[in-house]
């Protein structure tokens, strides 16, 4: 005569598929160890599921996903929200999965082996559908602020927006509230203090507080920088103290996706920046897009998703200046070497 209660049972099936809680699986393997039933009950599972493991999964096709892709952002420019709420929603976090129990442990182990192939081979396909999409929403932003751009310049006689930032103040400081130009970004906010751009534009879809954050109770005209660094998702330019690049003819990169620097910069502005570069800063991609790569807005408008953190132009490191090493602790306040030395920040 069994004595696993039935929440005991489910819970032994959901643990082979790996579909409980931390808390659930403690539960689990001390009923496993605990109890010879169980034991028994869980070898059964693992033996049904055991051939699954061999199975080798194709990706999707690209052509598939492109058509798939083309039609979401079709639907989401087409003024319908409902799309975007779903994905966020997918996005906000994992949900358990709870298969009812069948008697019959040959059904239950079909119905496994469907669950497995779905989370194998579908889930994969439409993680990677919503990325592309939240790469276009990404690359739609620095469009749209590209436009508010040229607009500004057209409208003060083709100079582009500026702030009397002294070279070596701290640029990381963005949100400081006092009059002194200190970050980089004061100079991007004229854009939608002025009304160029709209301020959730400087928001990246790709990061999961870009979907959540508002600018909605701010009066942006009473602010002279973004509120704080929570509030851009993108890292700019910051010129060389000989810079004279003040118009839109230059092919360089003027925006990208946050500097992984700015992950590990102090939330407090009364702090100073204790960060050392190490080999993980030197490397890594933005978080806006999970690591996967950033998109990068050139000077002439154009877009590009880059994959790694050298653009093909000068062959630079975008996120870094090139005397940077292993082991260079980074102040907040430093500034490009020459012209050819790109450097995004915050």
């Amino acid at each position: 005569m069994t004595t696993l209660s039935d929440r005991q049972r489910q819970l032994l099936f959901d643990y082979s598929l790996g579909l409980i809680s931390e808390r659930e699986t403690e539960e689990v393997e001390a009923l496993i160890e605990s109890s010879e039933e169980a034991a028994e009950l869980y070898q059964s599972f693992h033996n049904a599921l055991a051939p699954l493991e061999n199975v080798e999964l194709e990706p999707c096709p690209d052509d598939l996903m492109e058509r798939l892709f083309a039609r979401l952002r079709e639907a989401a420019e087409s003024g319908s929200d409902r799309l975007e709420q779903l994905l966020a929603a997918e996005q906000s976090g994992r949900r358990p999965i709870r298969i009812p129990l069948w008697r019959n442990w040959s059904e239950v182990a079909v119905a496994a082996a469907a669950v497995v192939l779905f989370v194998g081979i579908l889930f994969p396909a439409i993680t990677q559908m919503r990325a592309r999409y939240h790469q276009a929403q990404c690359a739609a932003n620095l469009s749209n602020i590209y436009g508010g751009l040229r607009n500004y310049v057209s409208d003060h006689d083709g100079l582009l927006p500026a702030a009397a930032v002294m070279p070596g103040s701290p640029w990381w400081k963005v949100g400081y509230p006092g009059q002194e130009n200190y970050s980089n970004t004061r100079q991007v906010w004229l854009l939608p203090r002025h009304g160029y751009v709209d301020p959730s534009r400087f928001l990246c879809t790709g990061r999961r507080e870009g979907r959540a954050l508002t600018f909605e109770g701010f009066s942006v005209r009473e602010f002279s920088d973004f509120p704080s660094r929570a509030y851009i998702h993108y890292s700019v330019r910051i010129r060389c103290s000989t810079s004279n690049d003040r118009d839109l003819t230059q092919r360089r990169v003027l925006m990208a996706d946050r500097n992984p620097l700015s992950e590990r910069l102090p939330s407090d502005l009364a702090e100073s920046p204790k960060l050392r570069l190490c080999d993980e800063l030197m490397t890594s991609n933005s978080h806006n897009h999970g690591g996967q790569g950033q998109n990068v807005l050139l000077y002439d408008g154009s877009v590009e998703f880059a994959r790694g953190r050298r653009v093909r132009i000068f062959d630079d490191d975008i996120y870094l200046i090139e005397d940077m090493c292993c082991g260079t602790e980074i102040h907040g306040d430093e500034v490009p070497t020459s012209e050819q030395d790109i450097f995004l920040v915050p």
